[in-house]
């Protein structure tokens, strides 16, 4: 039930332009103590940490994948520091992050993706991308296994600047029209406030996903859960994936 609870949050923002329900800033983060600070660079570390939302095979040279994708991630350790500083104005205890993704093909096994975002939240953007390697592409019998390296930074708030390194291991089976996938890794967070009174905080956290992906000819359809550090989060993406 709490999976569908977050997948129906997702779907009600599924449309990237949508106005969102809740809007804010973060002009009030001095506010904050710095172990209010830390858990809040936490959670919004794993927010913004890139999501694969996809399985492990090599897209091809001819490959592409054009899609709409929204993750939620459970805010509920850090959302009193969160509406303290000003995030929203409403509750924060989920955080939803809606994007446009694109995906490309590369000789050799290797495939590039990447996405933007609006966060109305904090009134702030996201950038993503990935480069990925398939050691094992897969096949009739065999899964694919690959590597990927990734990096996100958030764009355009006057009160918070936050980037983010992962690198992963995974791995998916395709079985017909359906793939499922899993994957463990490492994030890097380096979250800069420009508030007095609070210090930077740089951190690792451990990652671990499951997904599926299901296409129907073009139409292609992804869900995934993280747990990134003590944070979990739930994704779907819906487009046109060959």
């Amino acid at each position: 039930m709490a999976i569908m609870k977050h997948l129906l949050q997702l779907l009600a923002l599924f449309v990237f332009f949508a106005p969102a329900a809740h809007s804010g800033d973060l002009n009030n983060l001095s506010a904050l103590t710095q172990a209010e600070f830390r858990l809040v660079s936490e959670d919004l570390g794993a927010a913004f940490s890139y999501k694969p939302l996809a399985p492990s095979s090599a897209l091809g040279i001819t490959g592409f994948d054009i899609s709409v994708a929204v993750t939620g991630t459970d805010t509920s350790k850090s959302s009193s520091a969160l509406t303290k500083a000003g995030a929203s104005s409403g509750t924060m205890d989920t955080l939803l992050v809606p994007k446009l993704y694109l995906a490309k093909g590369l000789p050799g096994g290797w495939d590039i993706a990447g996405f933007v975002s609006n966060l109305s939240a904090i009134n702030a953007s996201l950038v993503g991308g990935e480069l990925r390697y398939a050691i094992v592409d897969g096949g009739f019998a065999a899964p694919a296994v690959a590597i990927r390296g990734a990096l996100t930074s958030l764009n355009g708030s006057n009160y918070l600047s936050m980037t983010t390194r992962s690198l992963d291991l995974s791995v998916s089976k395709g079985f017909a029209i359906f793939t499922p996938y899993a994957g463990l890794g490492q994030v890097w967070v380096n979250s800069n406030p420009n508030a007095a009174g609070l210090a930077n905080e740089s951190f690792t956290q451990s990652k671990l996903f499951v997904g599926a992906n299901v296409n129907f000819g073009l139409l292609n359809v992804a869900f995934e859960g993280d747990k990134t550090g003590n944070t979990t989060s739930w994704g779907l993406k819906m487009g046109l994936r060959w």
